[in-house]
């Protein structure tokens, strides 16, 4: 029997996933709860597990190509034939939902083409449905923005990739058979191709986009811009930078940051809230979630620290130094991402001083963390050099006040000008 295994819904809203890695390969036997494929969602990568144990019998889709949920991943031969048998009598076919049972596969007789019903009238359905799917051309995103560009209806070009898929080279090779273009496009244009390079857009960069849409349309930004004096903080880290060292913990200004925000938000709940405009209220969150946004190379991710009131400068450090290693091997997990009541960005570790930063919507407030360094401050009556650290807080107007908004990071500047005061608060 031939178990056909579609991309499964796996939570939060996701409909799509990019292939990241394969882990098996037709003719490997698996067992149920084997990883087959590594796959990049719209925020997170997952190895998405087997259902079944059998031997694969076909793979759909190469490493870079999206799969929507609900179409074919694997092919897994349950009993009957097994082994090369298997490989040699898996063909492509479009993916069928089986009646009752979401996405997480299709049951069919091996040697035969037809799945297995729930009644006749499934079978009409299903039959149906399948007819309306092969008439759908399948294309790799590279492909379908060569064929835009060039002006090649990607319906009419036979797709030499897996399961019928059109490839970039497949546009290429119509259009020199075939010579159609779009009307007015000339030779040079043609050739321009060549001095560009095209790359499919990420899950994430996706995802990057929407998010900063949605929050530019959705909230009145508003950002204030502040610097606070911090040398007794960077005399107290370069005192515990080597203990905590020793603990394999490394010490940043961040969980100070953290800290300070943190404890300020206890006292300013605007800025832990957020507007629930279809039922008319406000929600106010008596729990301190913060997410650090993480530089990786593939983009910006934002990993919450959770409960960050209840831990120590020990504590927070070792879960910032955890969660930044997960964000940028790309191993963070959905619990890991879900529930931020407020955001900080590090924009001064690679540069810069200020900023507007984006507000993690629908969050209401975001704190950016400048360039730290010297300048010379007046205390008393005297000039003397200092240490700024500079600060930029980004708030949704809707919801908090410019006084509100000026009282709360004026506790954080409290907090980070005398680190003490974090345990004596």
């Amino acid at each position: 029997m031939r178990y056909i295994f579609n991309f499964p819904d796996i939570g939060e809203g996701l409909d799509e996933g990019t292939i990241v890695e394969w882990y098996v390969s037709k003719g490997q036997q698996i067992n149920s709860g084997d990883s087959l494929v590594k796959m990049e969602t719209d925020k997170v990568v997952a190895d998405i597990p087997s259902p079944k144990s059998g031997v694969i019998a076909a793979i759909y889709g190469k490493v870079g190509e999206t799969i929507h949920v609900g179409n074919a991943l694997v092919e897994i031969e349950i009993e009957g034939v097994s082994g090369a048998a298997a490989i040699e009598e898996a063909a492509p076919k479009e993916a069928v939902k089986e009646e009752g049972a979401g996405v997480v596969g299709t049951l069919e007789i091996a040697g035969n083409n037809a799945f297995l019903p729930a009644s006749e009238e499934g079978t009409k359905e299903n039959q149906s449905t399948t007819e309306k799917t092969t008439k759908k051309v399948l294309a790799t995103p590279v492909a379908r923005a060569v064929a835009k560009d060039l002006g090649v209806n990607i319906n009419m070009v036979t797709g030499s990739g897996p399961a019928g898929r059109v490839m970039k080279e497949d546009v290429h090779a119509y259009l020199q058979k075939n010579g159609t273009s779009s009307p007015g496009r000339t030779v040079q244009q043609t050739v321009a191709e060549d001095r560009v390079e095209l790359k499919p857009l990420t899950q994430l960069r996706k995802t990057i986009a929407k998010n900063m849409l949605q929050s530019k349309h959705n909230a009145a930004h508003m950002t204030v811009f502040d610097e606070v004096e911090v040398s007794e903080l960077v005399r107290i880290r370069e005192k515990y930078k080597e203990i905590f060292l020793k603990k394999e913990v490394k010490l940043s200004y961040l969980p100070f940051v953290l800290k300070a925000t943190a404890l300020a938000l206890k006292k300013f709940k605007a800025l832990n809230a957020q507007m629930d405009m279809e039922n008319n209220q406000m929600i106010y969150k008596n729990y301190y979630n913060i997410g650090i946004a993480v530089d990786t190379e593939d983009g910006l991710i934002v990993p919450v620290i959770k409960d960050v009131d209840k831990l120590s400068i020990l504590q927070i450090a070792q879960k910032i130094n955890e969660i930044s290693e997960k964000a940028r091997k790309r191993e963070v997990s959905m619990e890991d991402m879900k529930d931020g009541t407020f955001t900080i960005t590090s924009f001064g570790s690679i540069g810069g001083q200020f900023a507007v930063p984006v507000i993690n919507y629908p969050q209401a407030a975001i704190l950016g963390i400048g360039r730290i360094l010297k300048k010379p401050v007046v205390k008393g009556d005297a000039v003397v050099p200092g240490t700024i650290m500079p600060l930029s807080l980004s708030v949704d107007h809707r919801i908090v006040d410019g006084g509100e908004t000026a009282r709360f990071i004026n506790q954080i500047m409290e907090y980070l000008s005398d680190p003490v005061s974090l345990i004596m608060d």
